[in-house]
Protein backbone atom coordinates (compact mmCIF):
# COMPACT_ATOMS: atom_id res chain seq x y z
CA UNK A 1 0.00 0.00 0.00
CA UNK A 2 1.28 3.24 -0.62
CA UNK A 3 0.45 6.58 1.71
CA UNK A 4 0.97 10.10 0.79
CA UNK A 5 1.29 13.35 2.62
CA UNK A 6 0.55 16.44 1.34
CA UNK A 7 1.61 19.60 4.10
CA UNK A 8 0.23 23.02 3.92
CA UNK A 9 2.52 24.68 6.23
CA UNK A 10 1.38 28.28 6.60
CA UNK A 11 2.39 30.72 8.87
CA UNK A 12 0.28 30.84 11.75
CA UNK A 13 -0.74 26.87 11.30
CA UNK A 14 0.22 23.79 9.68
CA UNK A 15 -2.54 21.34 7.77
CA UNK A 16 -1.49 17.83 6.83
CA UNK A 17 -3.23 15.34 4.71
CA UNK A 18 -2.80 11.76 4.94
CA UNK A 19 -4.51 9.45 2.00
CA UNK A 20 -3.12 6.51 -0.05
CA UNK A 21 -4.10 5.94 -3.60
CA UNK A 22 -7.32 6.14 -3.80
CA UNK A 23 -9.22 7.72 -0.30
CA UNK A 24 -7.45 10.77 2.29
CA UNK A 25 -7.39 9.04 5.72
CA UNK A 26 -7.03 11.82 8.02
CA UNK A 27 -6.52 15.64 8.65
CA UNK A 28 -4.76 16.87 11.25
CA UNK A 29 -3.92 21.02 12.09
CA UNK A 30 -1.11 21.89 14.66
CA UNK A 31 0.68 25.15 14.72
CA UNK A 32 2.91 26.69 12.33
CA UNK A 33 6.38 24.85 11.35
CA UNK A 34 7.67 27.69 9.88
CA UNK A 35 11.12 28.90 10.42
CA UNK A 36 11.38 31.72 9.49
CA UNK A 37 8.75 32.68 12.03
CA UNK A 38 9.85 30.88 15.29
CA UNK A 39 12.61 28.61 16.55
CA UNK A 40 13.49 25.36 15.15
CA UNK A 41 13.01 23.43 18.71
CA UNK A 42 9.55 24.98 18.18
CA UNK A 43 8.93 23.86 14.72
CA UNK A 44 9.95 20.50 15.68
CA UNK A 45 7.56 20.41 18.57
CA UNK A 46 4.67 21.26 16.34
CA UNK A 47 5.59 18.74 13.55
CA UNK A 48 6.03 15.98 15.87
CA UNK A 49 2.83 16.39 17.29
CA UNK A 50 0.91 16.48 13.84
CA UNK A 51 2.82 13.27 12.94
CA UNK A 52 1.95 10.99 16.16
CA UNK A 53 -1.75 12.58 15.62
CA UNK A 54 -1.91 11.30 11.84
CA UNK A 55 -0.41 7.71 13.34
CA UNK A 56 -2.87 7.57 16.26
CA UNK A 57 -5.91 8.37 13.88
CA UNK A 58 -4.91 6.16 11.30
CA UNK A 59 -2.31 3.43 12.45
CA UNK A 60 -0.07 4.03 9.89
CA UNK A 61 3.69 4.88 10.31
CA UNK A 62 4.86 7.95 9.04
CA UNK A 63 8.15 5.90 8.22
CA UNK A 64 6.13 3.99 5.43
CA UNK A 65 4.58 7.15 3.63
CA UNK A 66 5.65 6.52 -0.19
CA UNK A 67 5.93 10.77 -0.70
CA UNK A 68 5.29 13.91 0.81
CA UNK A 69 4.80 17.32 -0.49
CA UNK A 70 5.29 20.50 2.01
CA UNK A 71 4.14 23.74 0.61
CA UNK A 72 5.49 26.34 2.93
CA UNK A 73 6.34 29.99 2.21
CA UNK A 74 10.06 31.05 2.38
CA UNK A 75 10.72 27.52 0.64
CA UNK A 76 13.47 28.92 -1.28
CA UNK A 77 15.46 30.02 1.52
CA UNK A 78 18.42 28.05 2.24
CA UNK A 79 18.01 27.71 6.38
CA UNK A 80 14.55 27.07 5.60
CA UNK A 81 14.74 24.46 2.70
CA UNK A 82 17.88 22.87 5.34
CA UNK A 83 15.83 22.33 8.32
CA UNK A 84 12.33 20.87 6.08
CA UNK A 85 14.55 18.62 4.49
CA UNK A 86 16.64 17.19 7.48
CA UNK A 87 13.54 16.85 9.93
CA UNK A 88 11.01 15.32 7.53
CA UNK A 89 13.87 13.20 6.60
CA UNK A 90 14.07 11.89 10.17
CA UNK A 91 10.49 11.84 10.97
CA UNK A 92 8.68 11.04 7.83
CA UNK A 93 9.54 7.95 5.05
CA UNK A 94 10.11 7.93 1.63
CA UNK A 95 10.59 11.29 -1.05
CA UNK A 96 10.13 14.29 -0.32
CA UNK A 97 8.94 17.38 -2.63
CA UNK A 98 9.27 20.92 -1.41
CA UNK A 99 7.73 23.94 -3.20
CA UNK A 100 6.04 27.24 -2.17
CA UNK A 101 2.51 27.44 -0.12
CA UNK A 102 0.99 29.08 -2.93
CA UNK A 103 2.09 26.43 -5.54
CA UNK A 104 0.52 23.83 -3.96
CA UNK A 105 -2.46 26.03 -3.70
CA UNK A 106 -2.43 26.66 -7.70
CA UNK A 107 -2.62 23.07 -7.98
CA UNK A 108 -5.31 22.82 -5.90
CA UNK A 109 -7.45 24.92 -7.67
CA UNK A 110 -6.16 24.22 -11.16
CA UNK A 111 -4.18 21.10 -11.19
CA UNK A 112 -1.78 22.03 -13.08
CA UNK A 113 -4.14 23.73 -15.57
CA UNK A 114 -3.84 27.34 -16.72
CA UNK A 115 -5.19 29.56 -14.23
CA UNK A 116 -3.81 31.78 -11.49
CA UNK A 117 -3.83 31.91 -7.41
CA UNK A 118 -4.17 34.69 -5.40
CA UNK A 119 -2.84 34.05 -1.78
CA UNK A 120 -3.44 35.75 1.68
CA UNK A 121 -2.54 34.73 4.76
CA UNK A 122 0.12 35.52 6.84
CA UNK A 123 2.27 36.36 4.03
CA UNK A 124 0.80 36.52 0.64
CA UNK A 125 1.72 35.86 -3.63
CA UNK A 126 0.02 35.06 -6.76
CA UNK A 127 1.14 32.21 -8.44
CA UNK A 128 -0.26 31.49 -12.28
CA UNK A 129 0.10 28.90 -14.95
CA UNK A 130 -1.01 29.68 -18.81
CA UNK A 131 -0.90 27.78 -21.78
CA UNK A 132 2.56 26.69 -21.87
CA UNK A 133 2.05 25.38 -18.38
CA UNK A 134 5.16 27.39 -16.76
CA UNK A 135 5.28 28.51 -13.31
CA UNK A 136 4.81 32.30 -13.33
CA UNK A 137 5.19 33.76 -9.78
CA UNK A 138 4.91 37.82 -8.37
CA UNK A 139 5.20 39.37 -5.40
CA UNK A 140 5.73 37.24 -2.33
CA UNK A 141 9.27 39.12 -0.98
CA UNK A 142 8.67 39.05 2.60
CA UNK A 143 6.74 41.37 5.03
CA UNK A 144 9.70 44.02 4.56
CA UNK A 145 9.11 44.45 0.82
CA UNK A 146 5.75 43.32 -0.03
CA UNK A 147 2.46 41.04 1.10
CA UNK A 148 0.28 43.13 0.33
CA UNK A 149 -3.17 42.21 1.63
CA UNK A 150 -1.45 40.06 4.06
CA UNK A 151 -1.76 39.56 7.91
CA UNK A 152 1.41 41.60 8.03
CA UNK A 153 0.19 44.16 5.77
CA UNK A 154 -3.58 44.78 7.63
CA UNK A 155 -1.89 44.97 10.96
CA UNK A 156 1.14 47.33 10.23
CA UNK A 157 -0.92 49.71 7.79
CA UNK A 158 -3.63 49.27 10.97
CA UNK A 159 -1.27 50.79 12.82
CA UNK A 160 -0.39 53.92 10.32
CA UNK A 161 -3.56 54.37 9.80
CA UNK A 162 -4.50 54.69 13.14
CA UNK A 163 -1.74 57.19 14.01
CA UNK A 164 -2.70 59.02 11.01
CA UNK A 165 -6.48 59.38 12.42
CA UNK A 166 -5.35 61.22 15.22
CA UNK A 167 -3.65 63.69 12.71
CA UNK A 168 -6.56 64.12 11.24
CA UNK A 169 -8.68 64.12 13.95
CA UNK A 170 -10.95 61.20 12.27
CA UNK A 171 -12.90 58.25 15.03
CA UNK A 172 -11.35 54.85 15.03
CA UNK A 173 -11.66 51.95 16.91
CA UNK A 174 -7.84 50.84 16.32
CA UNK A 175 -5.95 52.69 18.47
CA UNK A 176 -7.36 51.16 21.65
CA UNK A 177 -7.86 47.48 19.67
CA UNK A 178 -4.06 47.62 19.84
CA UNK A 179 -3.45 49.07 23.01
CA UNK A 180 -5.48 46.05 24.54
CA UNK A 181 -4.44 43.28 22.69
CA UNK A 182 -0.43 44.36 23.61
CA UNK A 183 -1.16 45.10 27.32
CA UNK A 184 -0.39 49.07 27.06
CA UNK A 185 -1.29 52.04 29.11
CA UNK A 186 -0.98 54.63 26.49
CA UNK A 187 -0.01 56.07 23.35
CA UNK A 188 3.74 57.20 23.75
CA UNK A 189 3.84 53.23 25.40
CA UNK A 190 3.03 51.93 21.83
CA UNK A 191 4.96 54.26 20.09
CA UNK A 192 8.12 53.10 21.73
CA UNK A 193 6.98 49.18 21.36
CA UNK A 194 6.18 49.86 17.98
CA UNK A 195 8.88 51.14 17.00
CA UNK A 196 11.41 48.32 19.18
CA UNK A 197 14.22 46.48 17.33
CA UNK A 198 13.45 43.50 16.63
CA UNK A 199 9.81 44.48 15.20
CA UNK A 200 6.34 42.95 17.20
CA UNK A 201 4.77 40.50 15.12
CA UNK A 202 2.38 43.10 13.31
CA UNK A 203 0.74 39.85 11.98
CA UNK A 204 -1.20 39.57 15.26
CA UNK A 205 -3.32 42.64 14.64
CA UNK A 206 -4.79 41.61 11.62
CA UNK A 207 -7.90 40.06 12.88
CA UNK A 208 -8.47 43.20 15.19
CA UNK A 209 -8.59 45.21 11.96
CA UNK A 210 -10.99 42.87 10.72
CA UNK A 211 -12.70 43.19 13.74
CA UNK A 212 -13.21 46.80 13.86
CA UNK A 213 -14.41 46.95 10.18
CA UNK A 214 -16.95 44.70 11.05
CA UNK A 215 -18.11 47.34 13.91
CA UNK A 216 -18.42 49.81 11.11
CA UNK A 217 -14.97 51.40 11.79
CA UNK A 218 -14.07 53.31 8.14
CA UNK A 219 -10.53 53.60 9.06
CA UNK A 220 -10.16 49.85 9.60
CA UNK A 221 -12.44 49.37 6.30
CA UNK A 222 -10.05 51.69 4.22
CA UNK A 223 -7.12 49.44 5.58
CA UNK A 224 -8.52 46.13 3.95
CA UNK A 225 -9.72 47.99 0.59
CA UNK A 226 -6.14 49.13 0.57
CA UNK A 227 -4.62 45.49 0.45
CA UNK A 228 -7.41 43.89 -1.58
CA UNK A 229 -6.15 46.85 -4.16
CA UNK A 230 -3.24 46.21 -4.12
CA UNK A 231 -2.92 42.68 -4.55
CA UNK A 232 -5.71 42.73 -7.55
CA UNK A 233 -2.67 45.45 -9.07
CA UNK A 234 -0.28 42.30 -7.97
CA UNK A 235 -2.65 39.63 -9.29
CA UNK A 236 -3.11 41.95 -12.50
CA UNK A 237 0.76 41.43 -13.15
CA UNK A 238 1.00 38.36 -13.37
CA UNK A 239 -1.56 38.33 -15.72
CA UNK A 240 -0.05 40.46 -17.89
CA UNK A 241 2.62 37.98 -17.88
CA UNK A 242 0.47 35.09 -19.51
CA UNK A 243 -0.88 37.24 -21.76
CA UNK A 244 2.72 38.15 -22.93
CA UNK A 245 3.45 34.63 -22.71
CA UNK A 246 1.07 33.21 -25.21
CA UNK A 247 1.53 36.22 -27.57
CA UNK A 248 -2.29 37.63 -27.28
CA UNK A 249 -3.12 41.40 -27.68
CA UNK A 250 -5.47 42.63 -25.08
CA UNK A 251 -8.26 42.35 -27.44
CA UNK A 252 -7.80 38.28 -28.25
CA UNK A 253 -6.65 37.67 -24.59
CA UNK A 254 -9.10 35.70 -22.42
CA UNK A 255 -7.95 36.13 -19.04
CA UNK A 256 -7.28 32.34 -16.91
CA UNK A 257 -9.30 32.22 -14.44
CA UNK A 258 -8.70 33.28 -11.03
CA UNK A 259 -8.56 31.67 -7.42
CA UNK A 260 -7.94 32.61 -3.96
CA UNK A 261 -6.53 31.09 -0.66
CA UNK A 262 -5.51 32.03 2.61
CA UNK A 263 -6.87 32.99 6.10
CA UNK A 264 -7.37 36.66 4.86
CA UNK A 265 -8.96 36.41 1.58
CA UNK A 266 -10.86 33.41 3.27
CA UNK A 267 -12.64 35.08 6.39
CA UNK A 268 -12.05 39.02 5.52
CA UNK A 269 -14.93 39.53 2.97
CA UNK A 270 -13.85 43.15 2.35
CA UNK A 271 -10.45 42.21 1.41
CA UNK A 272 -12.06 39.53 -1.46
CA UNK A 273 -14.21 41.90 -2.63
CA UNK A 274 -11.82 44.29 -3.11
CA UNK A 275 -9.50 42.01 -4.57
CA UNK A 276 -12.67 40.54 -7.32
CA UNK A 277 -13.40 44.61 -8.02
CA UNK A 278 -9.73 45.39 -8.87
CA UNK A 279 -9.30 42.37 -11.23
CA UNK A 280 -13.23 43.07 -12.67
CA UNK A 281 -11.89 46.88 -13.61
CA UNK A 282 -9.02 45.53 -15.26
CA UNK A 283 -10.47 42.10 -17.17
CA UNK A 284 -14.79 42.35 -17.10
CA UNK A 285 -15.39 38.79 -18.47
CA UNK A 286 -12.73 37.22 -15.92
CA UNK A 287 -14.00 34.14 -13.83
CA UNK A 288 -13.30 34.11 -10.17
CA UNK A 289 -13.97 31.45 -7.69
CA UNK A 290 -16.37 32.14 -5.25
CA UNK A 291 -15.21 30.10 -2.03
CA UNK A 292 -11.41 29.83 -1.39
CA UNK A 293 -8.83 26.56 -2.49
CA UNK A 294 -7.52 24.00 0.07
CA UNK A 295 -4.08 24.51 -0.63
CA UNK A 296 -3.62 20.65 1.84
CA UNK A 297 -5.59 19.22 -1.25
CA UNK A 298 -2.52 20.67 -3.77
CA UNK A 299 0.06 19.36 -1.99
CA UNK A 300 -1.31 15.99 -1.37
CA UNK A 301 -2.09 16.29 -5.52
CA UNK A 302 1.86 16.51 -6.28
CA UNK A 303 2.34 14.24 -3.81
CA UNK A 304 0.48 11.23 -5.47
CA UNK A 305 1.53 12.44 -8.72
CA UNK A 306 5.33 12.89 -8.01
CA UNK A 307 6.28 16.21 -8.98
Amino acid sequence: MAYFLGVDGGGTKTDFLLADDDRELARVRTGSIKLLRLQAAKAESNLRQALTELETLTGVAMRSVTRCCIGAGGDAAPTVSAWVRETFGRLVGGELLLVGDVEIALDAAFHGERGVLALAGTGSQVAGRGSDGALRLAGGYGPALADECSGHFLGSEGLRKAFRAIDEQRPTLLMDAFLKHWELGSIPELIEFANQNPAPDFSQLAPLVAKCSEDGDVVAAEVIRKGGEELAAVTALLIEQIRRAEALDRHAFLAPPVAFAGSILGKVPIARESLVAGLRARYPEIEISEAATDPAQGALWRARRGF
